[in-house]
């Protein structure tokens, strides 16, 4: 979550904005009334707000797009965040599953079929009925679709068999599992789209199914966009601002029963690159703005200077771990070589000096890193005790070992005769901390006779490049989940996040791995994944989610950098600021957000 107010003096350009309908859509503000009375969250400093004003976020770039599963671009899922809403969400308190869109659900005996009852009263942004249609269209031609961008399909597929949808009612539906799957409702907190605005879009629809992917482009009409969601979208200047409004009629209310979002107004301001953000928070521009460990100090410097906001630091249950991914199928065949032996990544291990990267990439504030999954989940397992400790020593006797010496004496180590070991790291240039750690990185190495080029690009595309063939190493973060099935696109092998070794993948998301491609621990990893999804025992999955965290710590497919506390800085103007990665959905505390 990053945050912001909008800047007047920046030009606008062309503006897509939502015409007549507005006026009418706001006199008409009264919830439903099947209306959800959220939790008080007292103990998070949370108070009755009074409604009306603005609230500005900020954007590090543009949205790809305006369809939710049109695009893995984390602005994209920011805004559309609050257009949208899911069947479920997490008490923001106890990360506990809640009723959402559906109002309750139950279980067969077996695990295998799952039936939610929808919330009725629910509107459309343009009106329109919420209804069990719009949930089976979503998860049919969204979330498991194939040819969408930022659809799922591995995650509703079980044993190899596809999760089926069914309409029972117009407020009834079921998810018929071909396995029973521990997770599965944690699955189902996925934006739920119209059928009545996208239709088209689908081979229902007489269209094709990546036709998905084209719908709602950002200078699409903006009146055709619409959720159940908080607020609804007001205008787009391209490569600026994206402007939203209160949705009146949204179906929660406060613990006072006041009606939800408080704010008339909220604005994504599209900043990039830390300095341009932290002068436009400076400036009074902004909000509230997340930071990073490099800027703590600085920032708490001027808030105890009487800066008119103060620094919250959080350890949330979710936070993103970053890491260094070596690309074990890189085109350079010799490289590909190296970066799949285990000894090459256990001596980056050994070489990589943390305690140097946490004082001064994160000034002291992070911490050392797990495999995976967030300290405060039920499967976390502690795995430090396999980072060992930094040991230069340690790692040129691996480097040694594995024949690459430096034979020619020109002070990098040779893969053979004539050809240095010299790679390029990719890292986010616009971020406060991968341009940093980049550079500590690049200085380890070099002490180990490794030459390694940085290469800074948009931090918003280091997961699309990654996902393609073009890299040989690289910097990602991945936030982590409740549940570590959340997250088997990203770590079972052969998924479709598995990206630095995507020869384990299958011809498609939803095709067989390739088996043949996994190393003996790979495959284990991959029946850990399988086994923990298909049985409902917490006491086995959390043996099995322990074996896999140990399994990574000491295999290191990647390798763990550090863990930073999430910071931000919030204006003193805002009330009921809560720090959260309402990126997720499920995650949203903005419609609490008020100005005192």
């Amino acid at each position: 979550m990053i945050n912001s107010r909008s800047n007047a003096a920046l030009r606008l350009g062309l503006a897509i904005v939502i015409g007549g309908g507005l006026a009418s859509q706001n006199a008409l503000a009264a919830p439903p009334a099947s209306a959800k009375k959220m939790p008080s969250y007292a103990a998070q400093g949370v108070t009755p707000g009074k409604p009306g004003g603005s609230y500005t976020l900020m954007l590090g770039d543009s949205p790809a797009t305006f369809m939710y599963y049109g695009a893995i671009d984390a602005n994209t899922q920011t805004v559309m965040g609050q257009v949208l809403d899911g069947l479920i969400e997490y008490n923001l308190a106890t990360m506990k599953i809640e009723p959402a869109l559906a109002t309750s659900w139950t279980t067969s005996s077996d695990g295998k079929i799952w039936t939610f009852k929808l919330r009725q009263g629910v509107k459309w942004h343009d009106g329109q009925d919420f209804n069990a249609d719009d949930v089976i269209f979503t998860y049919r031609n969204a979330v498991t679709n194939p040819e969408a961008r930022a659809g799922d399909p591995g995650e509703f597929t079980l044993g190899g068999k596809p999760v089926t949808f069914e309409k029972v009612d117009n407020y009834t539906v079921r998810f018929v599992l071909p396995t029973a799957n521990g997770a599965f409702l944690q699955k189902v907190r996925k934006p739920i789209l119209p059928q009545h605005k996208l239709n088209q879009f689908t081979t229902a629809g007489g269209g094709k199914a990546a036709d998905i992917n084209n719908a709602w482009a950002t200078n699409s009409d903006l009146t055709q966009i619409v959720g159940t969601g908080p607020f609804r979208l007001q205008s787009y200047t391209a490569g600026q601002k994206v402007t939203l409004v209160k949705n009146p009629n949204y179906w929660k209310v406060d613990a006072a029963g006041n009606p939800l979002p408080y704010l008339d107004r909220l604005e994504f301001l599209i900043v990039r690159g830390p300095e341009a953000q932290t002068a436009q928070f400076l400036s009074g521009a902004v909000d509230a703005y997340n930071i990073s460990a490099a800027q703590f100090p600085d920032f708490k410097s001027k808030e105890v200077a009487g800066g008119n906001f103060k620094v919250i630091r959080n350890e949330t249950f979710i936070n993103s771990v970053p890491h260094l991914a070596f690309n074990f199928d890189a085109k350079d065949a010799d490289l590909a070589k190296v970066f799949s032996d285990l000894r090459f990544r256990k001596a980056i291990q050994s070489g990589l000096n943390r305690p140097r990267i946490i004082d001064t990439v994160y000034n002291g504030l992070a911490q050392l890193p797990g495999h995976g999954v967030a300290v405060g989940s039920s499967f976390y397992t502690n795995t430090t005790k396999y980072l060992g400790s930094y040991d230069v020593a340690s790692a040129n006797k691996q480097l040694d070992a594995m024949g690459l010496r430096d034979t020619d004496r020109d002070g990098t180590r040779n893969i053979r005769a004539g050809k240095n070991l010299e790679f390029t790291l990719t890292y986010g240039s616009d971020s406060a901390t991968w341009v940093p750690m980049a550079t500590v990185v690049q200085d380890d190495l070099r002490r180990l006779g490794i030459k390694v080029n940085i290469k800074g690009i948009p931090s918003a595309q280091l997961l699309s490049t990654g996902r393609g063939k073009d890299w040989e190493a690289i910097f990602v973060a991945f936030g982590n989940q409740p549940d570590p099935d959340l997250r088997k696109p990203i770590w079972q092998p052969g998924g479709s996040l598995y990206y630095w070794h995507q020869s384990t993948q299958g011809a498609s998301e939803t095709s067989p791995p390739n088996l043949n491609a996994m190393a003996s621990w790979e495959k284990r990893l991959y029946e850990i994944f399988d086994r923990a999804s298909i049985t409902t025992n917490q006491g086995i999955r959390n043996s099995l989610y322990f074996e896999w965290q140990n399994i990574m710590a000491q295999y290191l497919p990647v390798i763990m950098i550090a863990q930073p506390p999430n910071l931000a800085a919030v204006r003193n103007t805002i009330g009921n600021f809560m720090f959260t990665t309402y990126v997720i959905p499920g995650h949203n505390p903005v419609p609490f957000i008020y100005n005192k």
